[in-house]
């Protein structure tokens, strides 16, 4: 009995124990649990970093190199600077199930395009670099949804988007879903149009509806022999028209640059284009909210150029380099030219005058006697209005005898495309800075930035023309038949074929306008209305309301001045205007005639 009553009395108290042991062996094994797991998730991440990292497999990489080309990767390492890449949805795959894509030897992480952000020299950028070897870089919506994401973000935080385009087009396998996609990205690129610059790099095939996006954005350009761009491919065009074209003949670099105005520049390979990328990123505003960038100038702004003193020729049919006064006047002779392949009789760029970035248009004698046409106001006018949207003052050097004359420029719709030129000088706000070196006539003088477009300040050099036509043609109209016919013509020069007559000018304010502009009959402090309505003004030029868009009343050219001195009036001039500001009235968009 008393055994017994041992035995349970030392059971009672080993109970606690063997409970206590059991509660430790499970805490161990839950700890064992909690430390293992997380390194087999660790390793999971590892894996499926290292496979977005490899794209679509070595042997693709490969046969990616031997076309000469970079990979997706390797063109963002060499566009942004070391280490400032911060890549987004790394680990995103793409949700079709048809045709076998959802098996795993087809899902390959981050799918066919590398999105982020990171810096060029310091300043901040979004970037998205399609994969080909991932499905040769076709679009699929969770590629789509990517691009947009990084989209939206720039445009949240005001910086500007770089598309590096190597694409095969709509991912056949995901139908419409594909196509939503695109459109998603047309909007936002769309929406994004003069809020931040768009910049499009091709450098492989994007063909079909994938050329919209680029034809959307700011700057298109592309890499000599490795990249295209049509709607349809040479085999389409084959069975349609029955034409015979290559690749390269129907959208290569060298169409798109000399003939079509589609792209902006081309390069010779993807390290070239890279690096001239980096380069042209420079000279632009990070959104439209941002003033030009201004950077540290070590070219002295008063500097005089002795040499433009003579660079245009006596004889006046004789033609010059206008690219040589371009670069007389800029900082440190460099000049980023944009087209320079299309239309060459007239030229736009990228420039810096003490440090500040400028837009530079000037006409081209050397091209077409420097004439006006279709292609050149286009080009012309797209690049004016990227300007004004981004707050670059624009230098204009005029030498325009007229719009090239023909039944193929008034058949094409010179009229209107002519209109579209004339439409972005207008219309821009910025800083506008015009120098007449040698001819202004007819039209073209009034398209070119003149004082009747609201030009800030528009120069004329001594050998400076501002007429209506060239001697010749005007004495043959006005002095048809008369005997001493080299006796007129020699009148009509010491006329018109100098900058005197419009220096002396001033503009006229019709009744009409003054009233709209909220004049009074007086016309305003020490102004008759008579005076205003006959152009009799005298002495100091009083203003027009600036807060409605409009001019000075002023001479049709401020000042004649010697070549010389050209860039440092500029310079000054750009000093003054840095505060300009401008108000216009309230539309929801204009018409701009396209």
């Amino acid at each position: 009995m008393a055994a017994a009553a041992m035995r349970a009395a030392a059971m009672s108290l080993a109970a606690p124990g063997i409970r206590l042991s059991a509660v430790v062996r499970s805490l161990r094994a839950a700890v064992r649990s909690v430390c293992t797991q997380p390194v087999s998730v660790n390793e999971r991440i590892e894996n499926k970093r290292q496979a977005a990292l490899l794209g679509g497999g070595q042997r693709r990489i490969d046969a990616q190199h031997k076309r000469g080309k970079l990979t997706a990767r390797e063109r963002i390492s060499l566009l942004l600077d070391p280490g400032s890449f911060v890549e987004s949805d790394m680990f995103v795959e793409h949700r079709c199930a048809d045709f076998g894509m959802a098996a795993d030897k087809n899902k390959f992480p981050g799918d066919s395009v590398v999105t982020g952000r990171g810096r060029i020299n310091g300043r901040l950028v979004y970037v998205f670099s399609q994969d080909f070897t991932v499905f040769g870089g076709s679009l699929s919506g969770a590629h789509a949804q990517k691009i947009c994401k990084i989209m939206d973000q720039a445009m949240t935080v005001g910086a500007p988007v770089i598309g590096l385009n190597d694409s095969g087009g709509a991912r056949i396998q995901e139908g419409v879903e594909s196509l939503a996609g695109y459109a998603d990205i047309f909007l936002r690129n769309v929406t994004a149009s003069g809020v931040i610059p768009q910049i499009s790099l091709i450098m492989g095939p994007c063909a079909g509806g994938a050329v919209y996006s680029p034809a959307l954005t700011d700057f298109t350009f592309m890499v000599k022999d490795t990249s295209y761009l049509f709607i349809t491919g040479p085999d389409v065009v084959k069975s349609v028209t029955n034409e015979d074209v290559t690749q390269e003949e129907l959208g290569g670099a060298r169409t798109h640059t000399t003939m079509s105005g589609v792209a902006h520049r081309a390069f010779e390979n993807d390290v070239d284009a890279l690096c001239n990328l980096r380069e042209f990123f420079n000279y632009l505003p990070l959104s439209s909210q941002d003033p030009a960038p201004v950077r540290e100038c070590h070219d002295p702004s008063d500097r005089l150029v002795p040499e433009l003193d003579t660079i245009v020729p006596l004889e006046s049919t004789k033609a010059y380099n206008m690219v040589d006064i371009i670069h007389s006047v800029v900082d440190e002779r460099e000049f980023f030219e944009i087209m320079p392949s299309y239309a060459k009789n007239i030229i736009v760029g990228f420039a810096r005058m003490n440090g500040r970035t400028v837009g530079i248009v000037g006409n081209q004698p050397k091209v077409a006697s420097g004439c006006l046409d279709i292609n050149s106001s286009v080009k012309g006018a797209r690049f004016v209005r990227f300007c004004d949207a981004f707050n670059i003052p624009l230098i204009t050097f005029v030498d325009v005898p007229g719009f090239l004359p023909g039944t193929a420029q008034e058949y094409g719709g010179i009229i209107r495309h002519g209109a579209k030129l004339l439409y972005a000088f207008a219309e821009a706000t910025v800083p506008k800075v015009t120098v007449i070196t040698r001819k202004a006539y007819g039209g073209a003088y009034d398209v070119m930035s003149s004082k009747h477009l609201c030009g800030d300040t528009n120069y004329a050099w001594p050998t400076a023309e501002i007429a209506v036509m060239g001697a010749k043609g005007a004495v043959e109209i006005i002095f048809k038949g008369h005997e001493n016919v080299e006796a007129a013509q020699a009148e009509y020069i010491e006329k018109f074929a100098n900058p005197f007559p419009a220096a002396v000018r001033v503009l006229r304010v019709s009744s009409l306008v003054w009233a709209e502009l909220g004049g009074s009959s007086a016309g305003g402090p020490g102004i008759s209305h008579a005076a205003v309505s006959s152009g009799g003004l005298t002495g100091a030029s009083p203003r027009w309301p600036h807060s409605h868009g409009w001019c000075w009343l002023s001479g049709f050219v401020d000042d004649i001045i010697q070549p010389s001195s050209t860039r440092a009036r500029i310079c000054c001039d750009l000093d003054v205007l840095a505060s300009k500001k401008v108000q216009r009235p309230w539309r929801k968009h204009a018409n701009i005639p396209l």
